[in-house]
C-alpha cells in the first residue's frame, strides 16, 4: 500500500520526562489509526533538504483532528532533535500512515494481552492500554515496562493509576539503573502471565537489545511464537 504525504500542523509541545516531549499534531489523518501504528514523519529545510523518521502513535481516536506523539530526543537525531529544541505551536511538517497492520490491537481482537516494553518501546502499547480502557476493560492485560529510572518513565503517573484503579490490568516496572537495578527475567514474566492467564495476544516493543532477551523469556515460559508480535528499533 502506498501512503501519500499530508500536511501537518504543531497544535502543542509538552514535557513529559528530561529526555521525551509529547507533541499534538494536528493533520487529517488523525483518528484513523488502529492502536499501536506509527506514523512517518517527514521535515524539509529551507534549502530543500529533507529528513524523515517514524514515531508509534501514542493517542487514540478522540474526535479532536489531532493525534500525540512521544519523541525522544536523541544525539545528533535530526528529526527529534527539532522536535525536541525547536518545534512550536504553528510549526509545518508532514506526515503518512497510519502505517503498521500486524503490530496494531482494537477491542475486537480480544485478549488477554500481555505487553512487554522497554524504554521508548511503551509508546504503542501505551496506546493499546488506551484504546482498551475505553472499549474493552474487562480483557485482562499486563505491562511489563522495563527502564533506566523512573523519572525516565513515559506516562508512569498515568501507567500506575491504571495499575491502581482498573482492577484487569497490572503494571510490572523494571527500572535498570537505581533500586535493586533489575531487567526484565523469569520471575517478572510468569508473575504478569499469572495476573491474566494465558495470553491471546502478545505485543513487544524496544531495543534489539531489550526485545531479543525479552522475547526469549516469553517464549521459555510456553507463550506461543505465533502470537508473538515484536518491534524493534537501534542497531
Amino acid at each position: 500500500m502506498v501512503f501519500r504525504w499530508h500536511e501537518a500542523e504543531v497544535a502543542s509541545v509538552t514535557v513529559v520526562t528530561p529526555h521525551v516531549k509529547s507533541v499534538r499534531l494536528r493533520c487529517g489523518i488523525a483518528g484513523r489509526q488502529r492502536a499501536g501504528q506509527h506514523v512517518d514523519v517527514r521535515l524539509t529545510a529551507a534549502d530543500g533538504y529533507r529528513a524523515s523518521r517514524s514515531y508509534s502513535v501514542a493517542s487514540v481516536p478522540d474526535g479532536s483532528g489531532t493525534l500525540e506523539l512521544l519523541v525522544e530526543g536523541l544525539p545528533d537525531g535530526e528529526v527529534s532533535g527539532w522536535f525536541f529544541d525547536c518545534a512550536g505551536v504553528g510549526d509545518r511538517l508532514e506526515l503518512r500512515g497510519p502505517i503498521g497492520g500486524s503490530f496494531s490491537w482494537d477491542g475486537p481482537d480480544g485478549g488477554p494481552l500481555l505487553l512487554a516494553g522497554g524504554g521508548s518501546g511503551v509508546v504503542p502499547l501505551l496506546a493499546m492500554l488506551r484504546r482498551r480502557a475505553e472499549v474493552a476493560p474487562n480483557i485482562p492485560a499486563a505491562l511489563i515496562y522495563s527502564v533506566r529510572t523512573r523519572a525516565e518513565a513515559i506516562a508512569l503517573s498515568e501507567l500506575e493509576a491504571r495499575d491502581r484503579d482498573e482492577p484487569n490490568f497490572s503494571l510490572f516496572l523494571r527500572t535498570t539503573r537505581e533500586g535493586e537495578g533489575r531487567r526484565i527475567d523469569a520471575a517478572v514474566v510468569d508473575a504478569a502471565l499469572a495476573r491474566i492467564g494465558t495470553p491471546k495476544k502478545v505485543f513487544l516493543c524496544g531495543s534489539n537489545r531489550f526485545a531479543s532477551p525479552a522475547a526469549d523469556l516469553i517464549a521459555a515460559a510456553g507463550v506461543p511464537p505465533g502470537i508473538v508480535r515484536t518491534e524493534r528499533f537501534g542497531a
